[in-house]
C-alpha cells in the first residue's frame, strides 16, 4: 500500500476558490503555509473545481508562496466535462476518458498548478463508456513522460476498479467515507482495497454531523460529548480519529478553509480511540447495537 507518500490528513481545495471562500492569492498563500506548518503537505484538486479556475488560482499562489515543490504533494482529478462558463461548448455534463482528453486534461492541470508533475492523478468518477485499455495507454504515456507519479480512481466500485486495474495498476481510490456514510465498511470496498494494496482516501470525512440536525446527528453529538474530556479533543477530532482507526489506513481529505479546523485535523491523527469507544460512536450513528 502507498503509505507515507501523502500526509496523514489531506487538504481538499474545492472550496478555496469560486465554489467556496473565494480566497485571493494572499489568502491561499497563507492557508498553504498553515497547512504545511501542521504537517498537511498533500493538496487535493480536481480540474473542474471553481468551474475550472481554482487550480490556476492555486498555482499562482503556489509560485508566490516560495514553497519547495519537493515538500508537498499535488493530487488532481480529470474526466468530468462540466457545464459551466468556461466550457460553454458542452451540451451536457458528461465524462470523457479518451486517451487524448486524459492527456490534455493533465497537461492543463500541470500548467495551471505551475508544476512539472502530479504526485497522483485520479479519474474523478466512473463512466459507463470507459475502456480500460484506452485509459491504461494514456496513463502509461503520462508516467513515462514523468507527468504523473501515481494513478488512481475516485468513487469507483470494486468491479469498476477491476475493469481498469486489469490493464494498469491502481494505487488509490478516493471515496465518500465518514461515520455517517460508512457503506464502504460493509459492502466490501475497504476490504477490497486492503486486499489489493489500494490506498483509500476519504472525501467529506466529517459526514453530515455538522451539516444536519436530526435524530441521528443528535445521538452522535451526545456520544461525542461524553468522550471529549477523556480524549481532550473536539468533536471534529473524534470523528476523524474514528475514521483513522480503521485498519485500511484511510487518509481523510479535509475540505475546510478554517485554520483551527485544519490544525485540529492534524492533531486528530494522534488520537487512538479505545476499542469500545470506537463502537460506542458507531452505535450512536446507527441507532442500534452491532449485529
Amino acid at each position: 500500500m502507498t503509505q507515507n507518500k501523502y500526509s496523514k490528513v489531506i487538504a481538499g481545495t474545492m472550496t478555496w476558490g469560486q465554489w467556496g471562500k473565494q480566497l485571493d492569492t494572499k489568502g491561499m498563500v497563507k492557508l498553504m503555509h498553515h497547512c504545511i506548518d501542521n504537517q498537511i503537505t498533500t493538496f487535493d484538486h480536481a480540474d473542474i473545481y471553481g468551474d475550472y479556475t481554482t487550480e490556476k488560482e492555486f498555482g499562482n499562489a503556489f509560485i508566490e508562496s516560495g514553497i519547495d515543490r519537493n515538500k508537498i504533494e499535488l493530487i488532481s482529478k480529470c474526466g468530468i466535462q462540466y457545464l459551466g462558463n468556461t466550457r460553454s461548448e458542452n451540451k451536457v455534463k458528461h465524462y470523457n476518458y479518451s486517451k487524448d482528453y486524459i492527456i490534455w486534461s493533465v497537461e492543463q492541470s500541470l500548467s495551471n498548478l505551475k508544476t512539472d508533475y502530479l504526485d497522483l492523478l485520479l479519474l474523478h468518477r466512473p463512466s459507463p463508456l470507459m475502456e480500460g485499455e484506452v485509459i491504461a495507454e494514456a496513463i502509461s504515456d503520462l508516467k513515462q513522460q514523468g507527468k504523473i507519479k501515481e494513478f488512481g480512481v475516485s468513487n469507483f466500485t470494486n468491479t469498476q476498479t477491476d475493469l481498469i486495474s486489469k490493464h494498469i495498476a491502481i494505487d488509490v481510490n478516493q471515496i465518500q467515507f465518514s461515520l455517517t456514510e460508512h457503506t464502504a465498511m460493509h459492502d466490501g470496498s475497504l476490504d477490497y482495497m486492503q486486499t489489493n494494496n489500494i490506498q483509500p482516501m476519504s472525501w467529506s470525512p466529517l459526514g453530515s454531523v455538522f451539516k444536519e440536525d436530526n435524530e441521528q446527528t443528535r445521538r452522535i453529538h451526545k456520544q461525542l460529548g461524553a468522550l471529549l474530556q477523556k480524549y481532550n479533543a473536539t468533536e471534529d477530532q473524534l470523528l476523524l480519529a474514528w475514521l483513522l482507526k480503521h485498519p485500511a489506513n484511510i487518509l481523510p481529505v479535509v475540505g475546510t478553509t478554517n485554520t483551527e479546523r485544519l490544525s485540529n485535523a492534524y492533531t486528530a491523527s494522534n488520537i487512538d480511540l479505545e476499542l469500545e469507544d470506537w463502537f460506542l460512536i458507531l452505535v450512536a450513528c446507527q441507532g442500534h447495537k452491532v449485529p
